[in-house]
C-alpha cells in the first residue's frame, strides 16, 4: 500500500475520495475502473470499506467469503461484523485477542485490528498493534490515537513521520489538520485552510465541511459554522459529526434548549452507541444518581 500511497497511480483517486469521505464516490469510482492484478485488492478493500463507512455491512458480509484467503478482505469482514452485531462484540474482540497475539505482520490487517480497538476505546491495544506497521494510514490512527490520550507531543513525533512519507498525501494533510486543531490558537486557521484546500480540489464532504466548522467554532465565528455545518446537513443529514457540532453551536449561540434536543434526539435514535452519546448516557445517569442524594428529606 505505502507505494500507492507515495506516487499518484490508478488508485489515486479512489483513495482520494475514501480519505475525505465521499464513499458513494469511492464506491462508484472502485465499480468501473480496471486495473492491473496487483492492484485489484486494494481497490476492493477501498470498496468494501466505503460500503462500511456508509453502515452497508450486509454487503461486505454477502461479498466477502468467510473462507477467502485474501487475509486483508477477512480483516475487512471483521471490522464490519464488529460494527453490525454488537451482541457478538465481545466474542470478536476475544478472537482479535487471539490474533494479535501472534505473529500477525500484514500492516492492512494491524490496521482494521487497531481501528476495532479504537472504536472500542482500547488506545491501548490501537497502539500496541499498529506500533511496529508501515502504513501512513497506521500512521495517521497512530495520530488519533495519541490525541484522543492528550498526546500532543508525540501525535506531532508521528506526524513528522508521516511528513517524511509523504507530504503530499490527503491523509497526511488531513493529520495536520487535526494536529493543528488539537494545538489551537493561530493553528485552527492553518487548519481550516487545509480543510477547504482540499474542498476545492476535489469535493466538499460532510468529512471536510465538519473540520471547516470545528475550526470556525474554535475561533468564536458561528455564523460561518452554522452555514458549513448547514451543508454538511445538506448532503448528509444523519451525519453523527455534524449534528454533535451542531448541538454544540447551538448552546455557543444561545439558541433555545428545543434546537439543540432536537439534534441530540437525532443523534441518540441513528447514533446510539456513539462515544458522545455513551458518554452524555453516562454522565446523565451519574447526575441523576447524585441529586437523588440531595433530595430533602420528607418530615413524618
Amino acid at each position: 500500500m505505502t507505494s500507492q500511497d507515495r506516487d499518484p497511480d490508478e488508485l489515486f483517486e479512489i483513495r482520494t475520495n475514501f480519505y475525505i469521505g465521499n464513499y458513494q464516490q469511492c464506491v462508484n469510482e472502485a465499480q468501473k475502473i480496471k486495473v492491473p492484478q496487483q492492484l485489484q485488492i486494494e481497490k476492493d478493500l477501498l470498496m468494501y470499506r466505503s460500503y462500511v463507512a456508509q453502515k452497508k455491512y450486509g454487503v461486505v458480509l454477502d461479498e466477502i467469503n468467510q473462507q477467502t484467503s485474501q487475509e486483508e478482505l477477512l480483516a475487512v469482514r471483521l471490522l464490519a461484523e464488529y460494527l453490525s452485531n454488537e451482541p457478538k462484540r465481545e466474542a470478536i474482540l476475544r478472537e482479535l485477542d487471539n490474533k494479535m497475539g501472534g505473529n500477525v505482520k500484514n500492516s492492512f490487517c494491524l490496521l482494521m485490528a487497531g481501528y476495532i480497538y479504537y472504536l472500542q476505546e482500547n488506545y491501548e491495544s490501537t497502539l500496541k498493534v499498529i506500533h511496529n506497521a508501515d502504513s501512513l494510514e497506521c500512521c495517521a490512527l497512530t495520530v488519533q490515537t495519541l490525541l484522543k490520550l492528550d498526546r500532543l507531543d508525540l501525535a506531532k513525533k508521528e506526524l513528522k513521520r508521516m511528513t517524511e512519507l509523504d507530504e503530499d498525501s490527503v491523509i497526511t494533510q488531513l493529520a495536520t489538520a487535526w494536529i493543528n486543531i488539537a494545538t489551537g490558537g493561530e493553528k485552527l486557521q492553518d487548519a481550516f485552510y487545509i480543510y477547504q484546500e482540499l474542498s476545492d480540489k476535489h469535493t466538499a464532504t460532510p468529512l471536510l465541511l465538519n473540520g471547516q466548522a470545528v475550526c470556525y467554532i474554535g475561533q468564536g465565528k458561528y455564523d460561518e459554522a452554522q452555514s458549513v455545518l448547514q451543508e454538511a446537513l445538506d448532503r448528509d443529514s444523519n451525519n453523527p459529526d455534524t449534528l454533535i457540532n451542531l448541538i454544540v453551536l447551538s448552546q455557543n449561540t444561545g439558541k433555545a434548549i428545543e434546537v439543540s434536543n432536537r439534534y441530540l434526539s437525532q443523534t441518540k435514535d441513528s447514533h446510539a452507541n456513539h462515544p458522545y452519546v455513551r458518554d452524555l448516557t453516562q454522565k446523565t445517569s451519574e447526575l441523576d444518581r447524585l441529586a437523588r442524594g440531595y433530595q430533602p428529606s420528607v418530615a413524618s
